[in-house]
């Protein structure tokens, strides 16, 4: 008799087992996620982040994450000024569209509400001075990074981070991220659009905004494309997933604004989407038919984070018309079962540990530490959608890479051509 990963591998190449995401059935490392099971997908996401969430939001909301958050990090690493910010702030970019959807089954709206009563008590805590909890917006410049998160989260469902908010907290909001302008504008990687992150968000609240930290960083940050959907970190294209975690993302959210307050910048977020749309296009195929991906560069133990941008452009309506949304879901589904579920991932009570697939604390560089991992929450932008959405109510589909190895007959993927440079306009005053 075949073995059961024989079986698995025949049925793989013969297409017998049509959308299933086969490998992960055939997973036998200790510690295998379960059986995928048609039509659980949205179930099983939310059930990941309200495990990722938990231990932040509601501490955080007690204003205790400063007491009880552990900080994992290098020995030598001075991160306890940096990393509760990180945590919240990293967490809530990846959960700000969950927070807002519409259409929610009892029990998913349920559990939204405990997160948002927790989220809107925990956005006071972070940025009420008199609290012990006050995090760290303005000293070291990894408090610009995470202040940025934190506005990204905000300008993506302002309707459950901001309008529920009394004045008061309003305020507080506002002069954290403005207290974010002492740190210097960064100048030579993708830090620029950290900055031009947090002052999108100002000037979304209708503050005013520094044009050396918003469109200065802007130009710079365009200027560094590489062609194919692709920019250099700064002046050289790097091997690794910040495409993803920061620039494209940061982009769309920033131009988004813009474009709004001002037509001119219209034709610049154009561009950028499209880019945006193939470098989602290149990440759908980078999945592999087991769901793991290239291990490759820095910031690995952000997990499926490295995958915000394809969840995002989904979460976004933007997938290019050769991808259905269904395959997607199931590609995502398919690498985050690989991670969330990777024995080590978390410690026993429910924190994230460093690695990447599990505990691995040597992937941890320097600036790696608790607080950071919760950019992983970034690849579950896609829980924004109603459950009715085709994303999520399709039936389950095959992924590009599932196709190709079991022999189906697909077009050839093509590059994108499209402008080398764009002009960025001034803010009309």
């Amino acid at each position: 008799m075949k073995s059961r990963r024989e079986f698995v591998r025949t049925a793989v190449a013969a297409g017998m087992l049509g959308s299933l995401p086969l490998p992960l059935a055939a997973m036998e490392p200790t510690g295998a996620s379960p059986v995928y099971q048609p039509g659980d997908d949205r179930h099983y996401w939310a059930t990941v982040l309200d495990k990722i969430a938990t231990p932040v939001l509601e501490n955080l909301a007690r204003r205790e994450l400063r007491r009880r958050m552990p900080v994992e990090a290098q020995p030598s690493a001075q991160r306890a000024p940096f990393t509760h910010l990180e945590a919240f702030a990293r967490l809530l970019c990846g959960m700000a569209p969950w927070l807002a959807a519409p259409g929610l089954a009892a029990a998913e709206a349920a559990l939204q509400q405990k997160h948002q009563a927790w989220t809107q008590t925990a956005l006071d805590a972070a940025t009420d001075p008199s609290s012990p909890d006050f995090l760290n917006f303005s000293q070291g410049g990894q408090a610009l990074v995470d202040t940025a998160f934190l506005a990204q989260a905000l300008l993506r469902a302002p309707q459950a981070l901001w309008e529920p908010l009394e004045p008061r907290v309003r305020q507080q909001l506002i002069a954290a991220l403005q207290s974010s302008r002492t740190i210097p504008t960064p100048a030579n990687n993708n830090w620029v659009m950290f900055a031009a992150t947090v002052e999108a968000a100002l000037l979304h609240f209708g503050e005013p905004t520094i044009e050396e930290r918003l469109e200065n960083c802007l130009r710079k940050m365009l200027g560094w494309y590489k062609g194919d959907g692709a920019y250099g970190d700064g002046e050289f294209f790097h091997f690794d997933y910040y495409n993803s975690f920061v620039i494209h993302p940061m982009l769309l959210d920033v131009l988004a604004v813009l474009a709004r307050q001002d037509q001119r910048f219209q034709p610049v977020r154009a561009t950028v989407l499209e880019r945006a749309r193939r470098y989602a296009a290149v990440q759908e195929r980078l999945i592999a038919p087991d769901g793991g991906f290239p291990a490759l560069g820095r910031s690995l133990c952000y997990r499926f984070g490295a995958f915000q941008l394809l969840s995002q452009i989904a979460w976004q309506h933007q997938l290019p018309a050769e991808i259905q949304p269904a395959q997607v879901r199931c590609a995502l589904t398919a690498v985050i079962r690989r991670l969330a579920d990777a024995p080590g991932t978390f410690d026993d009570q429910g924190w994230l540990r460093i690695g990447f697939c599990g505990h691995q604390p040597a992937l941890g560089e320097a600036y790696i530490s608790t607080g950071s991992l919760y950019l992983c929450a970034a690849g579950l932008l896609a829980l924004g959608l109603p459950p009715a959405d085709p994303f999520w109510s399709a039936p389950p589909e095959r992924w590009t890479s599932q196709k190709l190895w079991a022999g189906e007959n697909l077009p050839a993927d093509h590059a994108l051509h499209d402008v080398p440079s764009l002009t960025v306009p001034n803010l009309k005053p």
